[in-house]
């Protein structure tokens, strides 16, 4: 399993932002997608997740109603469509998977930097 996250950068507060995750190589249709993010000198923290079929995405609270996940039809990538971006936002993003019958993340992509600042 291959997970390959693009799409970070500089924006400026309240602006707008979308990540990608390519994925290759799951064995079955039974895994969910996660985007996890990390602040500097803080512990990586839970964003948002949606099962592989693209059915029910979940949220932290501190991005509820700001940003969007979801998987992109025909595609075997999923995004994060992140609007009214924060200087609290500001971390390397990561997007990760695991199979529906365990509790941690499996698989990992690498990280991208997305920073809001004016």
């Amino acid at each position: 399993v291959q997970l390959q996250a693009s799409g970070g950068g500089l924006v400026q507060p309240g602006g707008s932002l979308r990540l990608s995750c390519a994925v290759s190589g799951l064995p079955s249709n039974q895994y969910i997608l996660a985007w996890f993010r990390q602040a500097p000198g803080k512990e990586r923290e839970f964003v948002a997740n949606v099962f592989w079929s693209g059915r029910s995405p979940a949220y932290a609270a501190s991005v509820k109603g700001r940003f969007a996940i979801f998987r992109n039809n025909g595609e075997n990538t999923v995004s994060v469509q992140m609007n009214n971006l924060k200087p609290e936002d500001t971390a390397v993003y990561y997007c990760a998977a695991r199979y529906t019958g365990v509790s941690e993340y499996q698989y990992w992509g690498q990280g991208t930097l997305v920073t809001v600042s004016s």
